[in-house]
């Protein structure tokens, strides 16, 4: 796979103009590392596969080159007399959650506000009433960004038909198969027709989406981004004793008077539960997880989003394709049962090149497993403590067997403490808030 050069600017890409003069009104002024490597390729025709981390770009790369390819043969099409009619789709984009459907949707249709309305986005996902995307969905669609279950009950209902396919994506495939859409998607597949453009983006490349990759690209140009600017993500990690990460959580919110932050827990039911004792300290948070209704869901987020909401606690639904611009921190309450999810959760904050800060709280029950999430994404961080709240001093290995009780010997010497490394000013640096 290929490696990032610096970026360029957009005008080398062989972008149309409509597009550009948009994405000089967004601030887009240069092209990250994989869009660089990969809008040329996908403008050419080629089936891609690409991987890079959250927040590189990766709508932008997919988007850009199927709207100027859209766009160009809607303009032919007005010498052409041949018109397809009926529920047909030609872009098809297919993601994990109903939150980064609609995001995916509303990023297209704003980088194509000067195609003269020419290009009609639609976004499907459950949670809403069907009958109103089966409205929609009258006369087709040029783009549709959809969740596979939801397209797979309009599909049945003759509200879409995929036989006119002519690009297929695949936004975070990996995720998709870890959330059991494997059966669903080769429904869906089956539905497409056998030769058309395929992009498929990844973070991770595990067997599932390597045998995907091999049954449907052919020839595919193969990109891999995974390294990023560091110093624009301070990552620090707490000990803490047991029972404790509340008192310290609140402690760093109140004394670092964060603007926002993303507080990530492991279940649904922890973040009415964090939600609750953080209100007694009096700090309010909103909640955000599969449970809630998408109206709900909605409300939240786009609260989150606008800055209305301050404090966000969250279960993993969040840690993937959600862009909250400028977010400054994100904080793993508990730790993720994936190792890269970790690095999904953290990389909300630091996006675009924007400065962030990612804070992991861990007890000694935590430490086998970070240092497993250390290994599996290459980094190592120091253990460090809050002053004020400063955890027992049990070493991680002692944890990874049950602690025994012992004598000690006559005449043996002082045990060995460790060196605690409290919170202090330094810590922070090269971290600062953004504005």
């Amino acid at each position: 796979m290929t490696s990032a050069k610096t970026p360029i600017n957009f005008t080398d890409l062989g972008l149309i103009s409509p597009l550009l003069t948009r994405l000089t009104e967004l601030e887009y002024l240069r092209a990250t590392p994989i869009q660089e490597k990969a809008i040329p390729s996908v403008l050419s025709g080629r089936d891609l596969i690409a991987g890079a981390n959250t927040g590189s770009g990766k709508t932008a790369t997919f988007a850009l080159p199927l709207l100027q390819k859209l766009h160009t043969e809607k303009l032919a099409s007005v010498k052409n007399t041949k018109q397809h009619n009926g529920n047909y789709v030609a872009g098809l984009i297919l993601v994990p959650t109903r939150e980064l459907a609609k995001q995916v949707a509303d990023s297209i249709k704003s980088y194509a506000a000067h195609l003269n309305g020419a290009i009609k986005t639609v976004a499907v996902f459950g949670g809403v009433s069907v009958n109103t995307q089966m409205l929609t969905l009258r006369g087709g669609c040029d783009i549709l960004v959809a969740t596979p279950g939801r397209l797979l009950d309009l599909i049945s209902s003759n509200a879409i038909k995929l036989d006119l396919v002519n690009t297929l994506v695949f936004d975070e495939a990996d995720r998709m198969l870890s959330l059991g859409f494997t059966e669903e998607l080769s429904a869906l597949l089956a539905l497409t027709p056998k030769t058309k453009q395929t992009l498929l983006f990844s973070a991770t490349f595990p067997e599932q989406v390597q045998a995907l990759t091999q049954e449907l690209l052919n020839n595919p140009v193969e990109i891999q981004v995974q390294s990023s600017d560091a110093s624009t993500l301070v990552q620090r990690v707490f000990t803490v004793n047991q029972g404790e990460k509340t008192a310290v959580l609140a402690h760093l919110i109140e004394q670092h008077q964060w603007r926002q932050a993303l507080i990530f827990v492991n279940a649904k039911n922890h973040c009415e539960h964090l939600a609750q004792k953080l209100s007694k300290r009096g700090i309010s948070a909103e909640v955000f997880h599969g449970d809630k209704g998408q109206t709900e869901r909605t409300r939240v987020l786009e609260g989150f989003k606008s800055g209305e909401i301050a404090m966000l606690i969250a279960t993993d639904i969040a840690a993937r394709g959600l862009d909250i611009e400028k977010l400054p921190v994100v904080i793993n309450f508990n730790l993720p049962r994936s190792p890269a999810d970790y690095m999904h959760r953290i990389g909300r904050s630091g996006r675009a090149g924007e400065v962030g800060l990612a804070l992991s709280l861990i007890d000694h029950e935590d430490f086998h497993h970070f240092k497993v999430i250390e290994k599996k994404n290459k980094i190592r961080l120091e253990r460090e403590q809050v002053k004020g709240f400063e955890a027992d001093e049990i070493t991680e290995d002692s944890i990874l067997a049950p602690a025994k009780p012992m004598a000690k010997p006559e005449g043996s010497g002082k045990k060995k403490r460790k060196k605690k490394t409290t919170i202090n000013a330094d810590i922070w640096a090269g971290y600062s808030e953004p504005e």
